[in-house]
């Protein structure tokens, strides 16, 4: 499991950086999670997917305008990330 999640730090490195589009870390991150499917439990899966969608939606608007913040959504996928490596 660890060989696929070892990438996803960079990834929000990059995206934070601007280096990388919302488009390519969320495919990086739900490839991720579908290779390890039979790995992370079915919860794992969902809040994941949940925090992506909701980083997807925060991209359409901006900061006052939206209820979550895209920064914290990315904190949220680096607190989802450290989780899943623990399991």
């Amino acid at each position: 499991m660890t060989d696929r999640l070892a990438a996803l730090p960079a990834s929000l490195t990059a995206f934070g950086a601007g280096q990388l589009p919302l488009s390519a870390l969320t495919q990086q991150w739900r490839e991720a999670a579908r290779a390890h499917e039979p790995a992370l439990p079915p919860r794992y899966l969902e809040v994941l997917e949940r925090v992506l969608s909701q980083l997807e939606s925060a991209a359409l608007f901006t900061e006052e305008s939206c209820s979550f913040s895209q920064g914290d959504m990315v904190a949220a996928l680096g607190d989802w990330l450290a989780r899943a490596r623990a399991l």
